[in-house]
């Protein structure tokens, strides 16, 4: 299971990778980052796409529902976020951002800057899915 810097370098191996963080949305603060940044500001990135993270995990509309097969959760059981991902196609790039699912109460999520022309979205979805599923935070 990866930590967040082999993370990180596993995200900057997907073709078309441009940069990376893991970012806590709650506050805004990169919790670890590789590669290039947007503005040439990783933490000025970070802060800006933690707005967005937290306007789709609040969102009622995006809230989970159980549906008849799932049941009802037992009291005190986590939901984890409301969206899965969010993606955020520019021009000439796409920005991801992952949400990642852990045992306590997380508030981080992946963000992953790709260039539009040499980078696959389906693959890097995929990918950023499945290291969200292993990341390890201490």
């Amino acid at each position: 299971m990866p930590g967040i810097d082999e993370c990180l370098l596993e995200v900057m191996r997907l073709p078309g990778a441009r940069g990376a963080a893991v970012v806590d949305w709650t506050s805004g603060l990169a919790l670890g980052t590789i590669g290039d940044s947007p503005n040439g500001d990783h933490e000025a990135t970070a802060a800006e796409t933690a707005e967005v993270a937290r306007m789709a995990a609040e969102q009622p509309a995006f809230a989970r529902h159980s549906s008849p097969a799932e049941g009802n959760r037992p009291p005190g059981e986590a939901a984890g976020p409301p969206v899965e991902d969010v993606i955020v196609t520019t021009h000439d790039g796409y920005h991801m951002l992952r949400f990642v699912e852990t045992a306590f109460d997380s508030s981080v999520f992946l963000h992953l800057w790709l260039n539009r022309s040499e980078g696959n979205l389906a693959l890097a979805r995929m990918r950023l899915g499945e290291l969200a599923e292993r990341l390890v935070l201490a």
